[in-house]
């Protein structure tokens, strides 16, 4: 195999090397496949066309660079600057999580009940814990009746969510908020309220993997003792603001849906809920709907 000190001939020789790296450091070799698209500037269809053309040596040696970078643990988007989420590219970094694939789920579910419970009648969402702000932002682009807010206890990612609000021209307002606090302040109400909260158990954070236990704000991941801390006080809070017809989204950890679902019909026993599955079969979305009160 090729050495590191040595220089690839081509761009596939080049992506052969940084896959059997990453595989031997017990990464993922799909990481090596993102890190040169992004290096080399062009989509996988024309990488594959190029795989003869020679490597430049620049654009060799930041790939390089960025490979031995990510086999310590940085994850790949924080050495890309972004996350492709919903068709978009979200800069990200390390003071917000990384959009997860899961998370686009929760928005087509999001987008579905909305025109299911109000039709094409503009509403009042809010995006709690707005991180990046993948969810609020897509959901204002994907549907022009959403009045979007998003609020996050965490000044340093709302610096993004606007960032990113502002790059891909979305309309939409953001707050510095723990929880609820501010959109009680401000006497409020939403039809929708989505949130995708921080829900892994302090007790699992020597399982994570390194990328995430090092690289991922604390902030954003755990969720508590039991992982319930921050839905115990949401279901507490999201009486004080949901209209009387309303919808309430949340996305959870593997194995949490039915206990949030009991939360949100204890708060809310006029209410449907239901627990929705992921792709992969894993209880994923939490849902409260229709009359609130």
């Amino acid at each position: 195999m090729l050495k590191s000190n040595q220089t690839p001939k081509t761009i596939h020789e080049a992506l052969r090397w940084a896959s059997s790296f990453l595989e031997e450091a017990g990464g993922e070799a799909t990481a090596a496949e993102w890190l040169l698209l992004h290096h080399l500037n062009i989509n996988r269809t024309k990488m594959f066309m190029m795989f003869q053309d020679p490597i430049d040596s620049g654009v060799w040696e930041a790939f390089k660079k960025d490979v031995l970078t990510h086999s310590n643990g940085v994850p790949v988007q924080h050495l890309m600057g972004y996350q492709e989420f919903y068709g978009r590219r979200f800069q990200v970094n390390g003071d917000v999580l990384i959009p997860r694939p899961e998370t686009e789920e929760l928005i087509e579910h999001v987008l579905h009940l909305k025109q299911s419970l109000w039709g094409d009648a503009s509403v009042d969402v809010l995006d709690v814990g707005a991180g990046s702000g993948a969810i609020g932002v897509t959901l204002a682009l994907e549907c022009a009746e959403m009045k979007v807010e998003a609020v996050d206890i965490s000044k340093e990612a709302l610096e993004i969510a606007r960032l990113n609000a502002e790059t891909l021209d979305a309309k939409m307002s953001f707050f510095e908020s723990d929880l609820l606090s501010t959109p009680i302040q401000m006497e409020k109400r939403f039809d929708i309220i989505v949130s995708n909260p921080p829900y892994i158990p302090l007790g699992e954070h020597d399982e994570l993997a390194v990328h995430v236990r090092e690289h991922e704000p604390h902030l954003a991941l755990f969720g508590g003792e039991d992982g319930y801390e921050l839905y115990r006080r949401l279901t507490t809070e999201l009486p004080k603001v949901m209209k009387e017809k309303g919808l309430i989204a949340f996305e959870v950890g593997a194995g949490q849906g039915e206990t949030v679902r009991l939360m949100l019909e204890t708060a809310f026993p006029n209410a449907e809920t239901e627990v929705k599955l992921d792709i992969n079969g894993k209880d994923r979305m939490v849902f409260a709907y229709g009359k609130m009160y």
